[in-house]
């Protein structure tokens, strides 16, 4: 079974517009045949558990020690990690692909992480060479063209599209997401 890394706020709650469309995602996912992991605990996190585990689907929470909260109650397996970079290097190890929903700070932690290591081939060891990265717009739109201005800093090929850009795929809704999944893994 392929598994799909989750990334997402910790904020939203059940009967937010947030909180359904990741359920959402995760009963789509579940009902593709995905496992879904993601940091285990509230929020998206646990929207995204919800969602597969009501649809009958596995769900991996990757939660770390130094944080005292439980894992939320739709994980059906925990992975404990001691360490902050110890989760975040669990959580892309685990992904066969990865979705990124809207976040804060520790959401872009993730994103940028297994972009970069992705981008960088002497990493691909480590997370198996390149695999599916979809990021939900419009949330990360911003973050995605900010990036895309690296171009314009070489100023012998200023045509040259960076090949990072190439890693992220946006998409604009969970069934986006599923139907580019199922034809990419």
């Amino acid at each position: 079974m392929k598994t799909v890394t989750v990334f997402g706020s910790s904020l939203p709650r059940d009967g937010s517009e947030a909180y359904r469309d990741a359920a959402h995602l995760g009963d789509l996912l579940a009902k593709a045949g995905f496992a879904v992991c993601n940091g285990g605990y509230s929020g998206l996190m646990e929207a995204t558990a919800r969602g597969a585990r009501e649809a009958g689907g596995h769900t991996i929470g990757v939660t770390c020690s130094i944080w005292p909260a439980k894992s939320n109650p739709w994980i059906g397996e925990e992975v404990r990690t001691s360490s902050f970079p110890e989760r975040l290097m669990t959580l892309i190890e685990r992904g066969d692909a990865y979705i990124v929903l809207p976040g804060g700070t520790g959401t872009l932690a993730e994103l940028a992480l297994v972009w970069e290591m992705m981008n960088k081939s002497s990493l691909s060891p480590t997370v198996g060479g390149r695999k599916p990265l979809l990021v939900m717009a419009p949330y990360w739109q911003p973050v995605i063209d900010c990036l895309k201005q690296e171009a314009l800093l070489n100023s012998y090929e200023p045509r040259r599209q960076v090949a990072a850009m190439e890693i992220v795929t946006l998409v604009t809704s969970p069934e986006e997401a599923v139907e580019c999944l199922q034809r990419l893994l």
